[in-house]
């Protein structure tokens, strides 16, 4: 069973999950999810290295943001040129996060830019209906968000940058 820690650091994750709202943090290898999921779940409990594929399996924790408590997952990074069977797992278990969630944070990477697996995870995730939010992530600086302009490709009309 996953490891889910509330803000206080503990938690059933039986009871947790059938009560709070759930947030599936997904997108591309090395986007920042794991960086992202690390800010919003005390505790740090996702490994975060520069190297890609870190993260295979989904890593659930409790968030607190503005008074409201809400599940968070934390997913590995979807490729969809790999075959291997891990990648394969890895992007079965994005798509379970996606499907059990009531909102998806599609994470997408501002250094690396747009990318062709970009269009095919945003097909994917548009079949489930749910709600998806996009962030351009590692746009450090203002000099920067000139970089989320390219991700418009993708038809999205509201891009976040982070």
């Amino acid at each position: 069973m996953e490891d889910v820690r509330d803000a206080d650091g503990g938690g059933d994750a039986a009871v947790q999950r059938g009560r709070l709202p759930v947030l599936a943090i997904v997108g591309r290898p090395n986007a920042g999810k794991s960086t992202l999921f690390n800010r919003l779940v005390p505790g740090r409990t996702a490994i975060v290295d520069k190297t890609p594929g870190v993260t295979r399996d989904r890593n659930i924790g409790v968030a607190k943001l503005r008074g409201r408590r809400f599940l968070v997952i934390d997913t590995g990074g979807f490729e969809d040129a790999d075959g291997s069977p891990l990648a394969e797992s890895v992007r079965t278990q994005s798509a379970l996060a996606a499907e059990e969630a009531d909102v998806v944070l599609f994470l997408l990477d501002g250094s690396e830019g747009l990318n062709p697996d970009d269009a095919v995870l945003l097909d994917r995730l548009r079949r489930f209906g749910k709600l998806i939010l996009f962030a351009v992530n590692k746009i450090d600086d203002p000099r920067h968000e000139g970089r989320v302009a390219e991700f418009y490709a993708l038809g999205i009309d509201d891009l976040t940058p982070v």
